[in-house]
């Protein structure tokens, strides 16, 4: 775990609060947009900023994170423009955590050992490569972990307890509880199994367990963070972006402040989520 990661949860474990993490797509709509929507989340109430690497070839990812990767492909957006990114971010934000989070693809062809010196160099604390399983460690995994770059994996409802030893073994930063099973952007699931799924990866790990998938509104974030120790929401995000753009894709004047909006509220309602639960 970086340090910065470190620092973000335990501040928020003495506030007694779980995380709001935000993603969003680089380079959507284009490269200026995705920046300001960036340098915009921590004050909106993001604790932590999953930058997605777009992909030509999403196939974990539902309609709106797909049709935001082709966006910001279309507008030029690449991996050396995302490490750029998170250049700029980090000049004037030396605090919010960043992980980056797409497939392995792009980085296998820009060079793992590049990737991960540039990474590290832009400032990045953590990667979420969701098409690397355990048994590749060795590709990615273990190098970053090297470079002090944590490696967050991913566990699903279908990790049984034979599974999940292997799943966290590398694991660093926190382990990202998709609370579903299927694509990004479906319904909510039952936020009861979810705090039991979360107490169930907490007896086999001392990590923070955030969860995401499906998570929407501001009630959705409470009940989701009365048991989790961090809120990922990404589609909900995307779809704030989608929908404030003009009839030919083009950022508007409303972007960022649908964005921050959003954010704004699913913050009010992660801050609210254990004073929820205690009554």
């Amino acid at each position: 775990m970086t340090a910065r990661m470190d620092a973000c949860f335990a501040a928020l474990a003495d506030e007694n609060r779980p995380a709001l993490v935000t993603y969003f797509m680089a380079g959507d709509p284009d490269y200026q947009s995705s920046l300001a929507i960036m340098r915009a989340l921590p004050q909106a109430g993001a604790d932590i900023i999953e930058l997605g690497m777009p992909f030509s070839d999403p196939m974990a990812d539902g309609p709106a994170i797909q049709a935001a990767g082709l966006r910001a492909l279309k507008g030029g957006q690449t991996l050396v423009k995302t490490l750029q990114m998170a250049r700029d971010f980090r000049a004037g934000d030396s605090k919010t955590p960043v992980v980056m989070m797409g497939y392995y693809n792009p980085i296998y062809v820009y060079g793992v050992d590049r990737f991960l010196q540039e990474a590290l160099a832009a400032g990045i604390d953590g990667l979420i490569v969701v098409d690397l399983p355990p048994e590749m460690d060795d590709e990615l995994c273990i190098p970053a972990l090297d470079k002090g770059i944590s490696f967050i994996r991913l566990a699903t409802p279908t990790t049984d307890d034979a599974r999940l030893p292997a799943v966290l073994k590398n694991t660093s930063g926190f382990v990202y509880y998709v609370s579903m099973t299927g694509i990004t952007g479906s319904a909510l699931p039952d936020t009861d199994k979810v705090g039991a799924a979360v107490d169930r990866i907490k007896g086999h790990t001392e990590l923070p367990v955030c969860v995401g998938f499906g998570v929407k509104t501001q009630d959705q974030a409470r009940a989701i963070g009365a048991s989790a120790d961090g809120v990922v929401v990404g589609t909900a995000i995307v779809n704030a972006i989608a929908g404030s753009l003009d009839e030919s894709g083009a950022a508007t004047g409303d972007t960022v402040g649908k964005v921050t909006d959003l954010v704004h509220s699913l913050a009010s309602g992660v801050r609210s989520a254990r004073l929820a639960a205690a009554e």
